[in-house]
């Protein structure tokens, strides 16, 4: 069954979807193909990165009210075995970062470099929106690191992450994570694994049922 799993690399949810999604997978019995497609939180310039939790404290009324958030989202991953730390993490903005999921699943890499940038962000405090930072992360997933920093600095692959952030407009896709099952059946939100389950075996039927 091929998944396609829209995200941001720096969306907390869209980091513990991928972990249940993989904990769903870890039960079932059939294989599934899995593609990466981008979507960006906030499109806008980064000038200068920031804690992120000063961001949100911006966005949300003030520390207090992006702190209770915050520790909601932490302690969800962490019932995940995922670590965030938003004091750590830095804003940033992901065009680049998309862009090199991109260059990774030219080797069958897609899903351990967006494991690695969503460790950088949300555990190592890395600024993923630095070509720097970015080619050494396609380094410690072994891919050519040099390779990675010439192909971000030449622009490459830019219309294609365009057009895919195009098409998720398109599609209507507003939040993330989504999940788009064989194709045609979209799920969103960090579901727990039973539920992902659940969701595999009905597609599995539909399917069936069209064959």
């Amino acid at each position: 069954m091929d998944i396609e799993i829209y995200a941001d690399v720096v969306c907390p949810w869209c980091y513990i979807g991928k972990r249940r999604l993989e904990k769903a997978l870890a039960s079932y019995p059939h294989d599934v193909t899995i593609r990466y497609s981008p979507f960006q939180l906030d499109p806008s310039p980064v000038p200068r990165p920031e804690p992120t939790i000063e961001a949100l404290a911006r966005k949300f009324g003030g520390p207090e009210r992006a702190r209770q958030i915050t520790e909601h989202t932490a302690q969800t991953a962490a019932r995940d075995g995922l670590e965030i730390d938003f004091a750590k993490s830095l804003t940033a903005n992901t065009f680049d970062a998309h862009r090199l999921v991109r260059l990774a699943d030219r080797d069958g890499k897609s899903g351990e470099m967006v494991s690695a940038l969503y460790e950088a962000h949300f555990a190592d405090g890395v600024d993923v929106g630095s070509h720097a930072e970015l080619a050494r992360l396609a380094g410690s997933i072994g891919l050519d690191s040099s390779a990675a920093a010439a192909y971000l600095a030449s622009g490459e692959g830019t219309a294609e992450v365009r057009a895919a952030l195009a098409e998720a407009r398109t599609l209507g896709i507003t939040a993330v994570p989504m999940f788009i099952f064989a194709g045609k059946y979209g799920v969103s939100g960090a579901q727990e694994p039973a539920t992902l389950l659940e969701v595999l075996a009905e597609v599995e039927k539909r399917e069936a049922a069209v064959s």
